[in-house]
């Protein structure tokens, strides 16, 4: 298996570090609103290379955070339930959120039964163990509003900038303590904050005084990718937004000191989501949820066949217009499932051959560097063939293409294609009855009956062929 490696800036030959168990850290949500379809891209990209390592024959031990302590949730907790106290107020958010987060990710086909959840507000412990670690090296230090990383005092051992290749500064002459920030300039950053008013807050001893508050951002994950996964892990995946300074502030505070000199071996980052081309942003109105989505008629997973039409590191573009494509295409798979209720099972004429090596090739494509849009297109290939007689269908040609997809592409074919009632089936036959005895009339409004059921009929030589809407 091959995958675009952020650190060497190449792709490189992957293969776990130990026990043939890829280790993998994503970088999880924000907990303190509805993701919006930026998000959820970057979720459905690594959800596929979970897929692909599993596809690879490795087995998978994947974590992934929640982030309910930063600005973002503090500042919306206390918006949202000022009468309750900080942590109390903290957890209620952010609780609610998770659960949102989840429906979506299931709703988009990821697989969550798989994956560790782990949230920063109980990895307390192990984060204020590493910054007093990083003060006793002498690559921290506290201030009068807390605990800040000393990015010049780390560089004269360490490479700061070795995975976004921005310069370390000679002396330390600014820190900020924002979780987040844009500018691409190395400063000293916030390890731990002394808490402010209204704002939540954990005793920590340190330097001989307690200087209760609660951590920064980047030292969260730090924390918690090591605690469950250990160090060096396999892969660190997120957007290519996390690569400065998130990520790079991993790195350095991970290497710290007494630490091993690699954090992970692999960085995986996918790149942005346009809408219409352009960056998403509610001030240009093309901000978009996936409860947008489905206000519009279309499926989460019409989404993610979007999503998976580009390649990760190429920018995916929304727009209506491509999600419709997307939506077509799905419905053409799903068409062909349903199929499988309605006519019989033909033997094979060496269909299954060819689907098994088309299949093989989409394997290879997605093992090297996640070639989706190529995947795609030999799941296409091979739904060609087997659709080349739709009066019978190979069946055991049709579950391999199927099987595929749903296992390594998360699809849910077999989920959204089950039988239609016995019900459906008899008013069908009811109207072809009325068909042909040139009762149109009635026969017309059967077909606006099954269509309100969500049932599409379409009169062939042989009889009916249905499909849902």
């Amino acid at each position: 298996m091959r995958i675009y490696n952020t650190l060497t800036k190449k792709v490189d030959d992957f293969a776990p570090l130990k026990g043939g168990i890829a280790r993998v850290y994503s970088c999880g949500p924000t907990v303190y609103n509805n993701a919006h379809i930026g998000n959820l891209t970057a979720y459905i990209y690594s959800d596929i290379l979970q897929r692909a390592l599993l596809l690879g024959g490795f087995k998978v031990q994947r974590v992934m955070n929640f982030t309910d302590i930063d600005d973002k949730t503090i500042v919306a907790a206390q918006e949202k339930y000022p009468d309750l106290p900080a942590k109390e107020s903290l957890k209620k958010l952010t609780r609610h959120f998770e659960k949102l987060f989840l429906e979506d990710m299931t709703e988009i086909g990821n697989d969550t039964k798989s994956l560790q959840f782990v949230r920063a507000s109980e990895s307390i412990t192990e984060i204020q163990n590493l910054i007093q670690n990083l003060v006793k090296f002498g690559v921290a230090y506290t201030a009068d509003d807390g605990v800040y990383f000393n990015i010049a005092e780390y560089s004269k051992k360490r490479k700061y900038g070795q995975l976004s290749h921005v310069d370390a500064p000679a002396e330390a002459k600014a820190r900020i303590d924002n979780d987040e920030y844009d500018k691409e300039s190395a400063r000293d950053f916030a390890l731990w904050k002394k808490q402010k008013t209204g704002e939540p807050a954990w005793d920590f001893e340190i330097d001989g005084q307690n200087m209760a508050g609660r951590p920064g951002w980047h030292i969260e994950c730090s924390a918690m990718s090591v605690r469950h996964l250990g160090q060096p892990f396999d892969i660190h995946t997120g957007g290519v937004d996390h690569i400065f300074p998130h990520h790079e502030n991993e790195i350095a505070q991970s290497t710290a000191g007494s630490q091993p000199e690699v954090y992970a071996r692999f960085f995986f980052h996918n790149e942005h989501l346009l809408v219409d081309g352009a960056k998403m942003s509610k001030s240009k109105n093309n901000f978009y949820t996936l409860a947008d989505i489905v206000k519009k008629s279309f499926s989460p997973l019409d989404f993610r066949m979007l999503i998976l039409q580009s390649h990760y590191q190429t920018p995916s573009n929304f727009s209506w217009e491509n999600l419709t494509a997307a939506h077509n295409r799905l419905k053409a798979w799903r068409n062909l499932a349903e199929l499988r209720w309605q006519v019989s099972d033909v033997e094979d004429d060496g269909q299954q051959d060819i689907v098994k090596r088309l299949l093989e090739s989409a394997k290879q494509a997605l093992l090297d560097n996640l070639n989706t849009p190529e995947t795609l297109k030999y799941i296409d290939q091979s739904i060609d063939e087997v659709s080349k007689n739709m009066a019978g269908l190979d069946f055991a040609a049709v579950n391999m293409i199927f099987d595929f997809i749903d296992k390594y592409l998360g699809i849910k074919i077999y989920d959204h294609t089950p039988d239609i009632a016995d019900s459906i089936k008899e008013l069908i036959v009811v109207r072809q009855v009325e068909r042909a005895n040139g009762n149109y009339g009635k026969s017309d409004e059967i077909r606006e009956a099954l269509s309100a059921q969500g049932v599409e009929i379409k009169d062939v030589s042989n009889g009916v062929i249905w499909s849902r809407k």
